[in-house]
This record gives C-alpha cells, sequence and structure tokens, in this order.
C-alpha cells in the first residue's frame, strides 16, 4: 500500500516538475458577437512604448535568446525570409520580422506566438482570479496598474469572475515594429471563453456561466534585442475586431 502511494506521489512530481519546465521555457520566470473578456482591460496602444526594464516584468522567453545567443548581427547584415504562414510576405510585419532576426539570429515567430498563448490564458485566468502575485510577475508596470485598478474596483462592487477557457483558436502575428533596439510584436489572439461576472448575492450581472463567448484581443509585448534579459513584457492590450 505504502509503495502503491510512493510511486503515486512520485508520478504527480514528476508532472508538477515537467509543467513548471514548460512554462519557464517559454513565459521566462505563456464570429459574431466578439467582444474582449474584461472591458476594463481596453487601452490604446501607445507608439512607441516605454523600453522595457532590464530584468523586468516577464511575460514570454525568447526562445533561444540567452546571452550567450543574443549577440547582433552586423549593421550591414541581410536577413529577409518570405515568412508564408506567419505574416504577409513583404508586408511591414514582414521586414519588422527581419530586424528582429539581424539582432536576434535565434528569434523563431512561431515558437514565439506558442509562448504568448500561454502567456495570455495564464493571464486573463490570473485577471479573472485577481492573482495581483501572478500577474505582477507577467506585466510591466504600466499594463499591471490598470489591471490593479479594475481588480480594485471589481472588489469595491463585491463582483467575482468566473472564467472558463474553452480554446484558443489562433494566435497570429499581426505587426512587428523594431526602434532604437527594441521590439514591439503585436499578437491578436481569437479564443472562446465562457465568462460571467456574479454581484455580491451571487447574482450574475454580465455574461453568462453557460454561453461561449467568441472574444478576440490584440496584445503588444516589447523587448530590448540583444539585452541580456531574454523576456518579453506586456505593454498592451485592446480589445480586437
Amino acid at each position: 500500500m505504502q509503495d502503491s502511494l510512493d510511486l503515486t506521489t512520485l508520478i504527480f512530481l514528476g508532472l508538477a516538475v515537467f509543467v513548471i519546465w514548460k512554462l519557464r521555457s517559454v513565459l521566462g520566470q505563456k464570429t459574431g458577437n466578439e467582444r474582449p473578456p474584461f472591458n476594463p482591460l481596453i487601452r490604446r496602444r501607445e507608439e512607441p512604448p516605454a523600453t522595457p526594464r532590464e530584468g523586468g516584468d516577464n511575460v514570454v522567453r525568447l526562445p533561444g535568446a540567452g546571452a550567450d545567443r543574443a549577440a547582433a548581427a552586423p549593421a550591414t547584415a541581410t536577413v529577409a525570409r518570405n515568412w508564408k504562414g506567419v505574416v504577409e510576405p513583404n508586408s511591414p510585419a514582414a521586414r519588422g520580422l527581419d530586424q528582429v532576426l539581424q539582432l536576434e539570429p535565434a528569434f523563431d515567430p512561431r515558437t514565439f506566438a506558442d509562448g504568448a498563448k500561454v502567456a495570455y490564458e495564464t493571464i486573463v485566468m490570473a485577471f479573472a482570479k485577481g492573482d495581483r502575485r501572478t500577474l505582477k510577475t507577467l506585466l510591466s508596470r504600466e499594463v499591471a496598474e490598470g489591471f490593479e485598478r479594475a481588480i480594485q474596483t471589481r472588489e469595491r462592487a463585491g463582483q467575482t469572475v468566473e472564467t472558463t477557457f474553452v480554446s484558443i483558436d489562433r494566435a497570429e502575428i499581426v505587426g512587428v515594429d523594431v526602434r532604437n533596439r527594441v521590439a514591439q510584436i503585436t499578437v491578436r489572439f481569437l479564443s472562446k471563453l465562457i465568462t460571467a461576472t456574479r454581484n455580491a448575492q451571487g447574482a450574475v450581472v454580465d455574461g453568462s456561466p453557460e454561453t461561449v463567448v467568441d472574444v478576440t484581443d490584440v496584445w503588444t509585448f516589447a523587448r530590448t534585442l540583444g539585452s541580456r534579459d531574454p523576456n518579453w513584457q506586456l505593454v498592451a492590450t485592446e480589445a480586437g475586431q
């Protein structure tokens, strides 16, 4: 009996270690009636965003962009890819990816998009639960302050949010811009959620605990390319169309 219990415990410990490792590898310490899941978070993008702080808040780890592989390519280097299936060839986003690759040769936009999906779900769920500790480690200071104000407003009203992720149908890169070595990558997320807000008495005041809603969000991540810190910050959020 004890041996069986020990084996089960070891299996669950192994799974926990794998999940934590997987999250760290991508997060860096993840049609009709479309609407944003939480209106208080909607904001317009500011151009350009503030330069991310070295060693600051983390969102998505750039695969292979550690200090040992982050040396910038020569300014005259030409890095051009078709990017078919990632962004529209010869588009501003494609040219932006070329610029990123000049400074971060190990950059993989597909792996980045996968990591962004993990970050997206993690942040949305943390916001719904009011998990400030998780949010603080995943957001830039400005975005974290906006989330905090929304959570405080909800708490003062005695409201709670119930959110269930049904699926993330797509995470597509829709914009890439590099200025003064600061890269901005904008990702449009198409997801399906079940979300409901309840008042202090438990009555539903927004959403529905039984209805699946199609949601489009556009989030922007930023990072100083070539820096020792391989992590990206979520610097802007807005509702998508």
